[in-house]
């Protein structure tokens, strides 16, 4: 059966009355236990998170000593969670990484390509500038695998390919943050040539659960507690460098600085996304243990739409405070106008988030 088959209608959007667009998704709400608690559609569809799993990447590069060995800082960090827009201060710290690390941009397996910014974009045109690895949205990632290799004392060469010893810790890192076995993740090569996941939705929002638990917490449960100092770290980094994360303007950042450190959110290509939010009175009101995991999936890869359900399940779930989430509107009910500015549109949202059945969560 397709994936999409089992896909709930989340947004709907009309021109005038009439339909124009439907855009189906799976939903997961899990505790850091892995508990689900709220889904819709299907939760474990078996969703590439793309660059939604950067903090398990992440993870493995700080475990390999490379941070403290080349002097890598919280914000060299929050660029290797990135999908940057390649603005100045992106592509000026990838090379000032790649510097501390005593590597060459020609030995990053990434690819120069044209940047997310529209603004960047332009003034790239403007320059006649070419883009080269360092400009990648991924180059952050790149050079942490570099580092991670030299500190493992591993061969650089190859550091992107499945079969390097660093991919291998890569992989275990992933699918026991995710709480998978790890013949329960498929791996595929992502756009930027390094090895990407694919596992159940549900163990994505795992993922972003652990994290924003370990975060919180000074007494980690024993699953987390050989972790929690690096995914502590890690959450840090993002939340308190959002901007490097994504860049201006983008939905990954104007999130966590609209939260306060409160959440940490990760986009993925292809309509993917990965929110951890941290433990409070309000996580506890909706049966959680710990902190709350969500991971999104919608079907056709629509980006703003991906952000308008993130959007809405804050809402729903009553997550943050009302100011916090209004912070948000452009991207939860963005206007939809034409070349006059005149409104001709707008969408709705379908989804019902629903509790497991009885035994089955």
């Amino acid at each position: 059966m397709p994936a999409c088959a089992s896909a709930a209608a989340a947004v709907v959007t009309y021109r005038g009355a009439a339909v124009e667009n439907t855009h189906a998704a799976h939903i997961a709400v899990v505790d850091a236990r892995g508990r689900l608690l709220l889904s819709s559609g299907d939760p474990e569809r078996v969703t590439l998170p793309r660059s939604a799993a950067k903090p398990a990447q992440a993870l493995a590069i700080l475990e390999s000593g490379a941070l403290q060995r080349f002097a890598l800082q919280d914000a060299d960090l929050a660029l290797m969670c990135a999908s940057h827009s390649s603005e100045d201060r992106h592509i000026e710290r990838a090379r000032s990484m790649l510097a501390r690390v005593g590597a060459a941009e020609s030995e990053l397996e990434c690819g120069g390509h044209p940047p997310i910014s529209e603004a960047v974009a332009r003034e790239w045109v403007r320059r006649g500038f070419t883009p080269t690895a360092v400009c990648s949205n991924c180059s952050g990632k790149h050079v942490g695998m570099l580092a991670a290799a030299r500190a493992l004392g591993l061969p650089a060469q190859g550091y992107h390919l499945p079969g390097h010893a660093l991919q291998g810790r890569v992989r275990a890192t992933f699918a026991d943050l995710c709480g998978l076995p790890q013949d329960a993740v498929q791996w595929a090569v992502d756009g930027c040539n390094l090895p990407t996941p694919a596992c159940a939705l549900r163990g994505l929002a795992t993922l972003f659960a652990r994290l924003a638990e370990a975060a919180g917490q000074a007494a980690l449960p024993r699953e987390l507690a050989p972790q929690g100092a690096g995914l502590a770290r890690i959450y840090r980094a993002m939340t308190q460098h959002p901007e490097l994360v994504a860049g201006e303007g983008r939905f990954c950042t104007q999130l966590m600085q609209a939260f306060g450190g409160a959440l940490v959110g990760k986009t993925g290509a292809d309509g993917c996304y990965g929110l951890g939010v941290r433990a409070s009175a309000q996580t506890q009101a909706l049966g959680a243990e710990g902190a709350l995991g969500i991971a999104v999936k919608v079907e056709d890869g629509n980006v703003a739409v991906l952000s308008m359900v993130v959007c809405e399940l804050l809402e729903r779930l009553q997550l943050g405070s009302a100011d916090q989430r209004a912070r948000l509107a452009a991207f939860h009910r963005p206007p939809m106008l034409n070349t006059r500015g005149e409104v001709t549109g707008h969408a709705e949202f379908a989804f019902e988030l629903r509790p497991p059945a009885a035994g089955a969560a």
